[in-house]
């Protein structure tokens, strides 16, 4: 690939002792693809963040800027327009300049584990959900779900606040949605995602009572470093169909693609020309 001014680039900020893994993806791809363009890892402390991130905007070349912790939560604050998945969430990890030069932000996390399930043959509309985690990634499932026109949700979370705040929001943003807190009972529910790092090996405390998950419940996890977490295992032996947490990854990076708009691909592709080891 030649690189030169014409070549688009994408950053991808994050702490400066954060481990980069998105370019060892996108890079690939685009060099698969022939498509002229780069994810740039860049690390930058907190208290630069804002004034890095609006300079970055002034590269002639910049297509747009991954963001990842902890600069997700400011991210908000620096944005002239948000999505309603920023607003839920509290956070952003996309950010583009738009035609009239304003920065724009969404949220993504959620949108690969939504698109992972419908690529699975799961249909959301009128389905009632259960969200366990609602912290980062649990705020994230948790809002894309909700715009996928679903009956209701129950949230649980110890820290009660996390999750109190976390269902006020999705009440503001879809006052048509049923939303419950205060259990972890997943019985009766269509879809129940473990937002959280319990279950992820044997003798680990699991996020709930296994026995009351139904056999005909859909059942996701966000854990990505054990692809079948001992939860995982658990509710597979009640014959729930699952998705394992890598599945996020790879189908939110499409819609990364077309966000910033490059040509899409398949998590099949990308998990082909991946170089994570």
């Amino acid at each position: 690939m030649k690189i030169d001014g014409h070549t688009e680039l994408i950053a991808h900020i994050g702490f400066p002792t954060h481990s980069f893994k998105s370019p060892l993806i996108y890079n690939p791809y685009f060099e698969k693809e022939g498509i002229n363009a780069l994810v740039v890892p860049m690390g930058c402390q907190a208290e630069h963040y804002p004034a890095f991130l609006k300079s970055v905007f002034h590269l002639t070349n910049v297509r747009g800027a991954l963001i990842t912790m902890p600069h997700k939560v400011t991210t908000v604050g620096l944005l002239d327009v948000v999505s309603p998945a920023v607003k839920v969430t509290g956070a952003c990890n996309a950010v583009k300049r738009d035609p009239q030069g304003r920065l724009v932000g969404d949220m993504f996390d959620g949108v690969g584990f939504v698109r992972g399930l419908q690529r699975k043959g799961f249909e959301l509309s009128g389905k009632r959900i259960m969200v366990v985690g609602a912290g980062g990634v649990g705020s994230a499932i948790a809002a894309s779900l909700a715009a996928e026109k679903i009956t209701g949700i129950s949230l649980f979370d110890l820290n009660m606040a996390a999750c109190d705040g976390l269902a006020q929001r999705i009440v503001n943003e879809y006052p048509h949605i049923q939303v419950n807190t205060g259990s972890n009972d997943p019985d009766g529910y269509d879809l129940v995602v473990n937002a959280t790092p319990m279950g992820m090996n044997e003798g680990d405390p699991l996020p709930m009572d296994v026995s009351r998950i139904a056999p005909e419940t859909f059942v996701g996890e966000v854990v990505m470093r054990n692809e079948m977490t001992a939860f995982l295992r658990a509710v597979q032996k009640r014959g729930c169909r699952i998705q394992v947490g890598s599945d996020m990854l790879f189908e939110q990076i499409p819609a990364y693609l077309e966000y910033f708009g490059f040509q899409t691909t398949t998590p099949e592709v990308l998990r082909s020309v991946a170089l994570l080891g």
